[in-house]
Order: structure tokens, then C-alpha cells, then sequence
């Protein structure tokens, strides 16, 4: 199963740069644009590894790395920086960094240093089912189950069931999955998402008395047991 990643980057160009190499790589990433955002992702999901730009706007990429080091997160971070001066590198590992990138760098760099901090992790068990209530999706066999009944899910059925099972009882806005399931790196303006979450919607809850997927007016979506 592929490695999730975390990326903090404001800068599009940079963050574009990162995305693209590390999914062709085969690695699940999510990208956020704000130091806020950031903190709360990486306390509100699990991550392989987080690539941290230094400066981002709302809260700077060493406070959050203090404050998830503070409460106990031990996620590999690796620290992308413009200030290349000994002290500022000393200031990134002391804060709790694993490792400091210099701007600008080559992606080969980049992939080899997450590579180095994900073999420096101790290991844990491989994730091969992942369920909400009495839904299950089999990520070996590709098999996805609602109580008895099995689900005939197209590949981007799929791709859209297990990304909301790795966020269940969380809102997914449709710009977290257009960039996570497309793919796309603006809005399209179309209803390509809402087209696919009413037709996932109409195989999982078809018939039954318990509705799993709902929808968040003016928010987003969320898979849940409750209502």
C-alpha cells in the first residue's frame, strides 16, 4: 500500500513540483496551503511523512512543528526552507525536524531524504481493510462489502469510497476530492463530484435502512454511522 505524505507548501509552482514526482512515485499525498491547516491535518489523520515548507502563512512551519512534537506526534517531518545559514538549519532540527532541505532543491533530493526518514521508522502493520459501520472495503482483493451485499464499484468508485473511508466522520469538501480523486489541480466547474458521490451514494445505501454517505449543504460530504 502507498506511503501517505503530507505537504505544506503556500508556493503552487513548488507544491505542483513535489505532488506530481511523488504520486508518479506511487505515493498518496495531501497538500495543504496554510501552517493552520496543517497542524490540524496532521493531528486529525495519519501520515507516513510530512514535507513542511518553513514559511507558510498562518501559523510558520516551525511552530508547527513544535506544537505536533508537543503533543506527541512522531510523524517524519522534513523541513523545506530558503534559509540555507547553519544556525537556521540547527533551528529546524532543534524544533523537532528530522531532516532540512535547502531551496531550491531537486526532486531526486527530496524523495531520497523522505525515503531515508520512512526507513528510520519503526515498522507497523500494513492497513488492508478499512470499514464504517457495516461497510467494509478489502484493499488486497478490491472487494467492498455493505453487511452481506457485495458492491460492483467502477475504479473511480472505488478510488472515491476508500478516500472517504480514510476520512470517515470528517468533512471532505469537493476540493479536497476533486484534488485527491481527479486529480485536478483547479475546479473544473462541472459536477463531475456530485455526479459520482450520488451514484456511490445510490450502490451503498440502495435498500438500506441505515444511510452511511451524507451530504453538507454549502460544506461537503461525510461518511459516517451518524446522522
Amino acid at each position: 500500500m502507498s506511503r501517505r505524505i503530507l505537504v505544506v507548501e503556500d508556493d503552487e509552482g513548488t507544491a505542483e513540483y513535489i505532488l506530481n514526482g511523488l504520486r508518479q512515485d506511487g505515493f498518496s499525498v495531501e497538500r495543504v496551503v496554510d501552517g493552520r491547516d496543517g497542524l490540524f491535518m496532521a493531528t486529525s489523520s495519519e501520515f507516513d511523512a510530512i514535507v513542511m515548507d518553513r514559511m507558510v502563512p498562518g501559523m510558520d512551519g516551525l511552530s508547527v512543528v513544535k506544537a505536533l512534537r508537543a503533543g506527541g506526534v512522531e510523524t517524519p517531518i522534513l523541513i523545506l526552507s530558503a534559509l540555507s545559514h547553519l544556525d537556521e538549519r540547527v533551528k529546524g532540527l532543534r524544533a523537532g525536524g528530522d531532516d532540512y532541505l535547502t531551496k531550491p532543491f531537486g526532486y531526486s533530493e527530496l524523495v531520497a531524504r523522505l525515503e531515508n526518514l520512512l526507513r528510520r521508522r519503526p515498522g507497523k502493520e500494513i492497513e488492508t481493510q478499512l470499514s464504517c459501520g457495516d461497510l467494509t472495503m478489502d484493499l488486497l482483493t478490491r472487494r467492498v462489502m455493505r453487511g452481506d451485499r457485495a458492491l460492483d464499484l467502477l475504479p473511480r468508485e472505488f478510488k472515491l469510497l476508500e478516500y472517504l473511508l480514510r476520512h470517515k466522520d470528517h468533512v471532505v469538501t469537493r476540493t479536497m476530492l476533486l484534488e485527491q480523486v481527479w486529480d485536478y489541480r483547479f475546479d473544473p466547474h462541472t459536477s463531475v463530484v456530485d455526479t459520482h458521490v450520488s451514484r456511490l451514494r445510490k450502490k451503498l445505501d440502495d435498500g438500506e435502512g441505515r444511510p452511511l454517505l451524507h451530504t453538507l449543504r454549502g460544506t461537503g460530504y461525510r461518511l459516517s454511522e451518524q446522522p
